[in-house]
């Protein structure tokens, strides 16, 4: 059963970015539309990602099995900070959801706003703003130093 809800590490962040990359399309055309649909789609491909990692997302699977091995790139990162920001993007893409859903569509969209600008941060700069939180509440003891102990001993990271 826990290899069900299994997420890998590492992590190549060539396919997380690339991820966000198609993350920001969806948002994106999502806001141009303005379909429930699109809200709906994020929302359920953030907590595909975040419970089962990429193995059932369809974004993700574009992304791991199509274009990132067409790149050609590889670069391994540490895995528990990735689903930690896969966790947050479920939280703001459920967010912008209910939000529309119960009428509040203005808001909907500027939280939208807030996941386009973190996911394209991701894709286009390789900063993850989830990694950085993850970071934050691992250094103040909020996140066990065992959930990822890559991100406490710099001996361990790949370069």
């Amino acid at each position: 059963m826990s290899s069900l809800f299994a997420f890998p590490n590492p992590v190549n962040e060539y396919a997380a970015r690339v991820t966000a990359g198609l993350v920001v399309v969806l948002a994106l055309a999502t806001a141009v539309t303005g379909s429930v649909w699109g809200l709906l789609a994020l929302a359920a491909g953030f907590w595909l990602r975040v419970l089962f990692g990429p193995r059932v997302s369809p974004l993700a699977l574009l992304s791991v099995k199509v274009i990132t091995p067409w790149l050609g790139k590889a670069k391994l990162v540490p895995g528990p900070p990735k689903r930690f920001a896969q966790g947050l993007g479920a939280a703001i893409s459920t967010i912008a959801l209910l939000l529309f859903l119960a009428g509040a569509a203005p808001a909907a969209w500027t939280v939208l706003g807030l996941l386009v600008v973190a996911a394209s941060l991701e894709a286009v700069l390789g900063f993850c703003a989830g990694c950085v939180i993850f970071g934050f509440l691992q250094r103040r003891g909020l996140i066990p130093a065992d959930v990822c102990e890559a991100c406490n001993n710099i001996s361990l990271r790949r370069s």
